[in-house]
């Protein structure tokens, strides 16, 4: 077993429209910025308990860490549960039930009083503001976002690890064909060398983010998550501006991901070893090239 190498991402207090244009957004650098959301009502009122009180009776779905196996769509609810059920167990016990893309406009519009979108000079989606809600202990696979949107990540009641990995080291992350997740047998936290041996090339940026914090998320870049105890965060996106990333998300959207879930219920359980198969024996190959080479 390893370690995978990462290094602090940077960390600044507030920061102007100028500064995080040139310094970050141009070039495609991620940074946390502290201090950016003290001035909202979020700050003060975020938390679980708020989210309780908010709830009403509304039923979620939430999924888990098994992988989606068989004739199954790639992303499968693991059950159902009352909002303001599922806050109270993120309270007081661990659980690997996450829940995902929950549209605030839609679900929640009271929350939209109390946050403003950042002066960053970015062209937020503002259809799309979206929460994201973990337990203590769970993980999200590492992957990147179908869309390839830039994205402001914000979070609030208690502490999560973001790791970041640039597009640039997609060929050493074993990414299953047709989907935008990595091989889902890797543990990010121990992974095994041996097996995997093109993840001891990755370098990757990591940041612990506390309530509050905000980090920003370059366009295409993969993110691992872990959640050091219950809580939530809520991500704004900005949607690529350049033809060839337009392009890309067109294609995701309305190519890959429908082939994708065609061939897994066409298919099943054969589709999927086929491209884990595949991508283990592509990447592995090429890294003993790479390795004989040096």
């Amino acid at each position: 077993m390893g370690t995978i190498r990462v290094s602090n991402i940077p960390r600044v207090q507030n920061i102007s429209k100028e500064e995080f244009l040139r310094h970050y957004y141009e070039p495609q650098k991620p940074v946390l910025i502290e201090g950016l959301t003290e001035d909202w009502p979020a700050y003060k009122k975020w938390n679980l308990d708020y989210i309780q009180q908010l709830a009403g009776d509304q039923v979620v779905p939430l999924y888990n860490n098994k992988p989606t196996r068989g004739r199954k769509k790639s992303v499968v609810p693991a059950c159902e549960m009352k909002l303001t059920d599922y806050a109270e167990l993120l309270k007081t016990k661990p659980t690997d039930l996450r829940m995902f893309f929950y549209n605030i406009l839609d679900k929640m519009p009271q929350l939209l009083d109390d946050f403003e979108y950042p002066d960053l000079g970015l062209k937020f989606f503002k259809r799309l503001p979206v929460m994201f809600f973990g337990g203590k202990g769970s993980k999200v696979l590492v992957h990147y976002d179908m869309d390839l949107a830039d994205l402001i990540h914000i979070h609030f009641h208690g502490h999560k690890t973001v790791t970041l990995f640039p597009p640039d080291q997609t060929p050493n992350l074993y990414r299953v064909p047709y989907t935008v997740h990595n091989l889902e047998t890797i543990d990010m936290d121990a992974p095994d060398f041996d097996k995997y041996p093109a993840l001891q090339h990755l370098q990757g940026l990591q940041a612990k983010m506390k309530h509050g914090d905000v980090l920003y998320m370059p366009s295409g870049y993969w993110h691992y998550i872990t959640y050091e105890d219950g809580g939530f965060s809520m991500t704004l996106r900005a949607f690529p501006r350049s033809t060839r990333k337009l392009a890309k998300l067109l294609s995701n959207v309305f190519v890959m991901r429908p082939f994708e879930n065609v061939m897994r219920l066409t298919f099943g359980e054969k589709w999927l070893n086929y491209k884990e198969n595949k991508v283990l024996r592509k990447t592995n190959k090429r890294f003993k090239k790479q390795h004989d080479h040096a």
